[in-house]
């Protein structure tokens, strides 16, 4: 069998283990040292943002900013529903209640108007949402306008979930600024890594150094320690961070490498009925993080997203339908759910190609060919 081409696998540069071994040399392997505090000033210039926390996933990023934000039990925080399980489950943590939203067709993100439609909702209830979560998708970003004009009409503030979306931009400003808080995530699978991975960004200063303090235990200012309140082991490594600086230098190189992908796979497929892509509206800049097909099968002889995902399984290609949207998981199925069904159709139709950095032409075409020939059969 040929080697496995996986979704989307680590792609170190030149210069990582370089760094990795300074943080040996100089005995900096502790939590915290030079090297978090360079990767957190090198986001802060990428991504425009004053302030960044360096910590250990973009879960733990999450969870503190709904934290800061004084989301406690029972309080109402409205979240995209179609994105990773992650972006969902500290809400729960905070034993707060999700309400999910609808997507968008042109950008697969939250919906201004269910979003609008929700907040109305739960106002009218006497429940005034505590905040709301926005996902950058597979690298596009949402539609901001909209969604801020809503957060400053109703005064309700934004997490960014920017997770999949460092190096995207959205009328020329960065994902992971549109927030009054914004993660990153720097799992294994994201555009850069640092292993495992996050970081809390925000402008307002006060909040960052807040959000460093609950990230080490909340251990108050005393030569003994003495905590006044409840702390998280929630800090990025030195070590790591070493990786992630190491990483930041070819983000660039990085984001094209994703976007050649999806333009080889269109290019490719541009002639098969029934399949189409997520394309960028005016102003949006996606560093395609994981190129997504739909599949409709009206169109395709009966072939379904499925059908491709099986067929190239087969050939020891990884590809993964699109995420199952949160009010559709049986662990938030007692939740609210506002919108339509264009979600639960991009799930049901939808599938993530192989999207790499790291992948060469002969990988690409391998999967390409997998895929024209299960349409062969049927044509």
């Amino acid at each position: 069998m040929e080697n496995k081409i996986w979704l989307s696998s680590p792609h170190m540069g030149s210069n990582e283990l370089e760094y990795v071994k300074k943080a040996f040399e100089t005995n900096w392997i502790a939590p915290l040292g030079p090297f978090v505090d360079k990767f957190e000033s090198d986001l802060a210039k990428i991504t425009g943002v004053n302030n960044v926390a360096a910590l250990s996933s973009g879960t733990s990023a999450l969870h503190l900013a709904l934290i800061l934000l004084g989301v406690a039990e029972n309080d109402i925080v409205l979240c995209q529903s179609m994105t990773f399980s992650a972006s969902a489950n500290p809400i729960k943590y905070q034993k707060a209640t999700p309400v999910f939203i609808d997507s968008e067709y042109e950008t697969w993100n939250i919906c201004p108007k269910s979003l609008k439609e929700a907040i109305l909702k739960y106002i009218g209830l006497g429940k005034k949402p505590k905040a709301i979560i926005v996902v950058d998708l597979y690298g596009m970003p949402a539609k901001f306008n909209e969604i801020i004009e809503l957060s400053n009409e109703y005064q309700i503030p934004i997490i960014e979930d920017a997770a999949e979306a460092l190096g995207s931009t959205y009328f020329g400003k960065a994902c992971g600024s549109f927030g009054a808080f914004s993660i990153l995530s720097f799992n294994g699978n994201k555009i850069i890594t640092t292993s495992s991975g996050g970081a809390l960004l925000s402008n307002n200063e006060d909040s960052i150094k807040e959000a460093r303090n609950l990230a080490t235990q909340a251990r108050d200012h005393a030569p003994h320690y003495q905590h006044s309140k409840v702390g998280y082991n929630y800090r990025l490594s030195n070590v790591l961070a070493g990786i992630g600086i190491g990483q930041l230098e070819v983000l660039g190189e990085r984001v094209k490498m994703r976007r050649r992908n999806f333009e080889f796979y269109k290019n490719a497929f541009s002639n098969i009925p029934g399949i189409s892509f997520l394309d960028e509206p005016e102003g949006f800049y996606s560093n395609r993080w994981l190129t997504c097909i739909l599949v409709d099968s009206k169109n395709t002889n009966g072939i379904r997203s499925e059908d491709l995902r099986l067929a190239l399984d087969k050939e020891n290609i990884e590809s993964r339908p699109l995420w199952k949207p949160m009010h559709l998981q049986p662990v938030f199925s007692d939740t609210d759910f506002v919108g339509g069904d264009v979600c639960e159709q991009l799930f049901n139709n939808g599938l993530c190609l192989p999207s790499g950095s790291n992948l060469n032409e002969v990988d690409l075409k391998r999967v390409v060919r997998v895929i024209e020939q299960k349409f062969k059969y049927v044509y």
